[in-house]
């Protein structure tokens, strides 16, 4: 199955490894494995991952505390989030709207 960032989902994510690679050098790339391991174990079984609510489930990243949220569509899967687990709970919100 293919999946797509919805465009802010992408931003947060590149700004979060670049939060990374100015903590510690090569940090950014354990953040973007670890993200990457939690898409593709999505996009090898969709339906595997909790619901969060409605129909957004979310996986959760090992290491960082980061979640992988997303929604499945018809032909892909849409990730809305790459959300940080201890800031500001409920914005993604607005992007399932647009």
């Amino acid at each position: 199955m293919r999946y797509e960032f919805h465009l802010d989902a992408l931003a947060e994510y590149e700004e979060a490894a670049q939060y990374y690679a100015g903590c510690r050098e090569g940090l950014e790339f354990r953040f973007i494995a670890a993200v990457e391991h939690a898409v593709q174990q999505i996009i090898e079984a969709p339906e595997r991952w909790h619901i969060l609510e409605e129909d957004i489930r979310w996986r959760l990243t090992r290491v960082f505390p980061y979640a992988v949220l997303y929604t499945i569509e018809k032909d892909y899967v849409l990730i809305i989030a790459v959300m940080h687990c201890h800031r500001e709970p409920g914005y993604w919100r607005r992007r399932i709207s647009n």
